[in-house]
């Protein structure tokens, strides 16, 4: 049975919190692959400062480049609109064989407020959530959807951090892939 993860968010912008997760994640769980997925536009957040998708893609894909086990989907993107996590599971449980095993990897964030997900009866019928800790939040909650919880070294480092220190006119070099820093400053995003 071939068991993939499925990671989820804006990514605005991919930092080495979400690699070191995706890879710990992926290591304890043996998933053969975890593929990226950015949203285009998040159904429970409102991002003032949301880089351009095709930015954030291209972000990810110069961080990921050198991991066999790492892949980007377009999906969210390309489909426009609000990304909601029902849609992406039926996308790729039509992807893969149907004997798929999904794991869909979440921020501690997010997983304080997954009652409250688009058709989650359903959605837990079709992945695993395994929900990760993030800065700010000191434990996960206990509420009706079941998930497993994974303690992720690293983790202090956030996309509000990198860009609140890109406003800051401080360097955000060692928190993300030095390709996407140099991206990040080719493009101007984040300024303000």
């Amino acid at each position: 049975m071939k068991r993939v993860g499925i990671f989820g968010g804006t990514f605005n912008p991919i930092h080495y919190g979400h690699l070191i997760a995706a890879q710990t994640v992926g290591v304890a769980l043996k998933l053969e692959e975890t593929v990226f997925v950015p949203c285009a536009h998040p159904p429970h957040k409102t991002e003032r400062e949301l880089a351009p998708a095709e930015d954030r893609l291209a972000m990810i894909r110069l961080a990921i480049k050198r991991n066999p086990f790492f892949a980007v989907s377009d999906y969210e993107i390309r489909k426009g609109g609000k990304s909601y996590s029902i849609d992406t599971a039926k996308y790729f449980q039509a992807l893969y064989p149907s004997k798929t095993k999904f794991f869909f990897i979440v921020g501690a964030d997010a997983a304080e407020c997954l009652p409250t997900w688009k058709d989650v009866g359903q959605l837990i019928k079709m992945v695993t959530f395994v929900a990760v800790n993030r800065p700010g939040y000191k434990s996960l909650v206990d509420h009706s959807v079941k998930y497993k919880s994974m303690e992720i070294p690293g983790m202090e480092i956030s996309s509000s951090f990198i860009r609140h220190s890109l406003h800051m006119g401080k360097s955000i070099r060692y928190l993300t892939h030095e390709k996407v820093v140099d991206y990040i400053y080719q493009k101007k995003l984040y300024k303000t």
